[in-house]
């Protein structure tokens, strides 16, 4: 299991912060930072139940993960490992995750897949997101695994899309010429686009987008990033 603890800062203000795996006991407060970080007309069947978060701490509950400040929950972050073919990268969120329930959980893969992302409101400007996201690599290079990998929105692509192919859209947001709320901050927590992804998720925001963002392994050899592609 995982557990770290460090100091987070806030307006030159020094706060304790916990970082831990979440269990049963945490499932009130996970689904009351959740109904905070997203209010309607976020739809309220979107946030996580108590039947999703046990199958969490059913089938990878390494990968269920919490931070506390002060020793108050703020945020947590998700993830289950799958089999990824960066030959054939197109799927949905949907599907991946099984709907969050994560049964599609495979603990021979190599690629340790982001569910969800969720910190409270209030606690936003501590850049705990960055402090979760750091942790997840850490599993990554505990497991041996090849990547991190999970599907970002766009929520500003709308605005730009009769002007500019979703490809071309990325380019800019890595060259700092635009910027995106999720694409930029997952760039600077050090995850890189690897493909937009049609139909990846129900958006209007991203045009149905999703960017696969992913994070390699720097232990790894890079021939294992792509087995198919070796001779």
């Amino acid at each position: 299991m995982y557990m770290k603890e460090q100091y987070v800062f806030r307006n030159d203000q020094i706060y304790k912060a916990v970082i831990r795996n979440y269990s049963k006991d945490d499932f009130d407060d996970l689904i009351s930072v959740q109904k905070r970080a997203f209010p309607p007309p976020f739809p309220s069947e979107l946030w996580w139940n108590k039947d999703q978060l046990a199958h969490h701490l059913s089938h990878f509950p390494l990968g269920a993960m919490c931070v506390e400040v002060d020793g108050k929950l703020v945020g947590s972050m998700t993830s289950l490992i799958v089999d990824f073919d960066p030959l054939e990268p197109h799927h949905t969120w949907e599907d991946i995750t099984d709907d969050g329930y994560i049964r599609t959980h495979n603990e021979n893969g190599d690629t340790l897949y982001v569910v969800d992302l969720c910190i409270d409101p209030d606690y936003r400007g501590f850049k705990l997101g960055k402090v979760l996201m750091n942790a997840m690599f850490e599993i990554v290079v505990h497991l041996k695994l090849d990547r991190l990998l999970g599907g970002g929105r766009i929520p500003t692509y709308h605005k730009v899309a009769k002007d500019f192919r979703i490809d071309d859209y990325i380019q800019k947001l890595t060259s700092g010429e635009f910027k995106d709320p999720v694409i930029t901050f997952l760039l600077q927590t050090g995850r890189t686009p690897l493909k937009a992804v049609k139909g990846y998720l129900k958006d209007e925001e991203s045009c149905d987008y999703g960017v696969l963002m992913e994070w390699k392994n720097p232990f790894k050899s890079s021939s294992s990033f792509c087995k198919k592609c070796t001779p």
